[in-house]
């Protein structure tokens, strides 16, 4: 079966760099790599033309789409890819030499149409005493072969079958353009159509932590971000049939979480401010929800 590998980059030549060095280490080497940049002045341009050069054993399409727009941008490299399984990784992320081979391994032998891997993080030595002790940038793991639940859904590992994700308008919603979510919604909705996407827990790679991610306000707006589209995803169904009650129901629990986390937070804080910290996250994450009813949506990518 043949495999293409989908990067959407902006303005990371250093890291796109490294992680097509990754690819070309691969035990299983994907048959096409594709890169779409969406810097409109094609920063990745030379990056990929220089591995080109240095590596010809992978063909490398690179194009850009150039409207700020990370939906648009995943979209053009679904355009672009021609392999039966299309996989993905993020321009900041280090694959091991296992980590495709692994991702193919898990969908043949779980018979699925989607495999889920783990992003570990790295944070550097340097980062504050309080998020490092807080680790706030992991993300729940569970045992391979699982099906993915619905509300655990994410890119920046992930592998697909092609005729299941050409199948999908889009497939990625340009509404979800400069905010977070075209991610977990296109997930869902593959789910909803009876696509079967499991976690393969060896599959690893790598995300080391920038050092503008550093930062409780950086933590908050993520957290509010994941907020709003676990709201959104929610109060539309995706997660089950919920009507009018549950509705009322569900924004009335995400205040009283918002209430009860913000006093936690004021109490934690002189026990270590990574707890309290990991409280005003579940705040911020409560407020993400309920800013749903009033229909702002933070866009993480403007």
């Amino acid at each position: 079966m043949t495999v293409s590998v989908c990067i959407a980059t902006y303005r990371r030549p250093g890291r796109l760099a490294v992680v097509l060095e990754d690819l070309g280490r691969q035990q299983r080497l994907p048959n096409q790599v594709v890169v779409v940049d969406n810097d409109a002045g094609g920063s990745a341009r030379g990056i990929v033309e220089a591995y080109r050069t240095a590596d010809g054993r992978i063909p490398v399409d690179y194009d850009i789409q150039p409207e700020r727009n990370i939906a648009l941008t995943r979209n053009r490299t679904v355009e672009l890819a021609h392999g039966e399984w299309i996989a993905f990784i993020d321009d900041d992320e280090r694959a091991p030499r296992s980590w495709l081979r692994q991702l193919l391994d898990a969908a043949t032998e779980n018979a699925a149409d989607g495999v889920l891997g783990p992003v570990e993080p790295q944070v550097p030595s340097q980062a504050p005493a309080w998020i490092r002790r807080g680790r706030f940038y992991d993300f729940p793991r569970m045992r391979t072969g699982r099906q993915v639940p619905l509300n655990r859904m994410r890119f920046g590992n992930v592998l697909l079958r092609g005729v299941r994700l050409r199948a999908e308008p889009g497939p990625f919603d340009p509404a979800y353009g400069l905010m977070t979510g075209e991610d977990g919604d296109l997930l869902v909705r593959l789910a909803n159509k009876g696509a079967k996407i499991i976690w393969c827990d060896e599959a690893i790679v790598r995300e080391p932590i920038e050092s503008e991610r550093l930062s409780l306000r950086w933590l908050l707006y993520r957290a509010l971000s994941g907020g709003q589209e676990f709201a959104r995803q929610s109060v539309n169904g995706r997660y089950g049939q919920i009507g009018p009650f549950g509705k009322a129901r569900f924004f009335a629990r995400a205040l009283l979480q918002l209430l009860i986390a913000s006093s936690l937070a004021l109490l934690c804080w002189p026990a270590g401010r990574h707890h309290a910290a990991a409280w005003l996250v579940k705040a911020a994450a409560n407020l993400g929800k309920l800013s749903v009813l009033w229909g702002w949506r933070y866009r993480a990518y403007a």
